[in-house]
């Protein structure tokens, strides 16, 4: 059971509960029930309580195994029962041996909810009578339903009403501690005032008076050239003999 803000519908006289089997004309309805019913308590639970999708919803509906009564006063849904008779299906959460070795019949309590404003006003009590009637009618000895842990008002309600827990898997989690995937930012050095070296493109160290540039050297190397070719010319000139006078 939780907990929704919708108002109680309107009604002149008495009111009357009436408990009937689904119809397909109801699903979506019933659909919108649920989630409103169930909108605060799966906030806090680790399992859903309720079906977690619409489309699970109406393949429910669609099982033999599987029993949907509406519970309405003046036409409106104020209460949803949902049981099944046989532990079966993909998402099945029971061991069905753990209740045959102990000579236990259950009916499967799927779902039981209730609208908050007419919580405390016996549609709760109405709803597992026709639980256990229908039970009885299909030779189960036992309700079986699972309640979250945190969902202290229902656990109240179920254990005034004689219900006793069994071997039930409890949720348990350790905290591991662990590190970010990404290395926290870290400062990085100044800027050399001299290049490092072997630190990729780094250029010539500068020198007193100022490091020759690229054009200085070419330069250079070309003024080496024409006079090293004019002292080839001077030399050629010296050594050629005088003409005969």
């Amino acid at each position: 059971m939780a907990e929704t803000k919708s108002p109680a519908p309107a009604h002149k006289g008495p009111l009357e509960v009436r408990v009937r089997r689904i119809h397909r004309r109801d699903l979506n309805r019933a659909w919108e029930f649920l989630k409103l019913v169930f909108r605060d308590v799966n906030r806090e639970t680790v399992e859903y309580q309720r079906p977690r999708s619409k489309r699970r919803f109406l393949e429910v509906y669609s099982s033999e195994w599987i029993e949907q009564l509406v519970y309405e006063v003046a036409g409106e849904i104020v209460g949803y029962s949902e049981c099944a008779f046989e532990a079966s299906g993909d998402d099945n959460w029971v061991n069905p041996r753990w209740f045959e070795k102990r000579g236990m019949r259950p009916l499967f309590v799927e779902e039981l909810a209730v609208h908050p404003d007419y919580q405390g006003r016996g549609v709760g009590s109405f709803i597992l009578e026709q639980l256990q009637h229908l039970a009885r009618t299909r030779g189960c000895t036992h309700l079986v339903l699972e309640v979250a842990e945190n969902n202290e008002s229902a656990l109240t309600w179920y254990r005034t009403r004689n219900f006793t827990k069994l071997d039930a898997a409890i949720f348990l989690a350790q905290k591991v501690p662990g590190e970010p995937d990404l290395l926290p930012p870290r400062r990085i050095k100044p800027r050399p005032t001299k290049p490092v070296e072997g630190t990729p493109n780094a250029g010539p160290l500068p020198q007193e008076g100022g490091a020759p540039t690229l054009a200085a050297g070419r330069k250079a190397r070309m003024v080496r050239a024409v006079s090293g070719g004019n002292r080839k010319k001077t030399a050629a000139k010296g050594t050629s003999k005088p003409a005969d006078d």
